[in-house]
């Protein structure tokens, strides 16, 4: 009599609610860009940038719940080195350099965001401890994508958006060749005299970067700390008159233009900052976007 009523009383804390057991999720990863989209007020543009190098504000991810899928179908765990970008592909093996405390770390990137404008990336709880982050805390941050495990996560894992360009073979006329009589006076050439061929050497193979470990090891660099002013960029462009006009936009602001880059066309940068403190600098972003002008940047320089 024992075994079954503890069979019906299984049964009965299974059906309560909170008691079904959760099915865990199966990692189905793959290599994406995405259309454009808005977050945060913030338009964002996702496309291929193997040797992408920027600075800006790192964020914490507030979602410490493992398990959810990210955008490229991965399983995300607080508790691994992950991280979330709004543009670049994903995923991507980055470094991020602590410009404060000079710690860095290398992650893989595998979903959007971070929401908030302003941040160049977001971290999982454990990436950010190890960078000296705490939870809810920003960091000046320079984030680097490495260009060979990259790569090869771009080639290994199956896409929807890399469609194989069809190209058809043109057609090869037929080449006839007549041997025309000498020029009078002239002499005909029986041989071409050719330089002595050394012996062929064989083309060095070109070295192909291996999959990075899933997940990536724990490991903290140490490097010189480096941080710089806040400063937030509003656009780039190559005529002066549009960087004036959208400077115009911006009131008081206190907007500036600036010339960079070399050659015979410059190009024209519309800036605010630098600023004192991160929440200086959030409101000239708040401020931007309030403007009507969505492709805001918070930089580090």
């Amino acid at each position: 009599m024992g075994r079954p009523l503890l069979l019906v009383a299984t049964l009965a804390l299974a059906a309560l609610p909170g008691c079904t057991p959760v099915p865990t999720e199966r990692s189905e990863p793959r290599y994406m860009l995405g259309e454009p989209y808005s977050l945060g007020g913030l338009w964002s543009y996702p496309k291929e940038e193997f040797g992408r190098s920027e600075t800006g504000l790192a964020a914490v991810l507030p979602d410490r719940r493992p398990g959810r899928r990210t955008a490229n179908g991965e399983i995300f765990d607080p508790g691994l080195l992950m991280g979330a970008h709004r543009t670049l592909q994903l995923p991507a093996i980055v470094t991020v350099w602590n410009l404060e405390t000079g710690h860095e770390i290398r992650l893989r990137l595998n979903d959007r965001g971070p929401e908030q404008p302003g941040r160049v990336i977001g971290l999982s709880a454990r990436a950010a401890a190890l960078l000296g982050i705490p939870p809810g805390g920003t960091a000046q941050v320079r984030v680097s994508v490495e260009d060979g495990p990259s790569r090869a996560l771009a080639r290994a894992l199956p896409s929807s958006e890399r469609l194989a360009p069809q190209i058809e073979a043109a057609p090869l006329a037929a080449v006839e060749r007549e041997t025309l009589a000498p020029l009078p006076g002239a002499r005909q050439v029986e041989r071409v005299r050719e330089a002595a061929r050394g012996p062929a050497i064989p083309a060095a193979p070109q070295a192909v970067a291996e999959l990075p470990p899933d997940p990536l090891p724990e490991q903290v660099r140490q490097r010189e700390a480096q941080p710089g002013r806040l400063l937030v960029e509003v656009g780039n462009f190559f005529r002066r008159d549009l960087a004036q006009r959208q400077a115009a936009q911006l009131g008081g602001l206190g907007a500036r233009i600036e010339a960079f880059g070399s050659g015979r066309q410059p190009q024209y940068r519309v800036r605010l900052g630098p600023f004192p403190d991160v929440a200086a600098a959030d409101r000239a972003v708040a401020a931007v976007l309030a403007a009507g002008l969505p492709e805001v940047k918070l930089l580090v320089e």
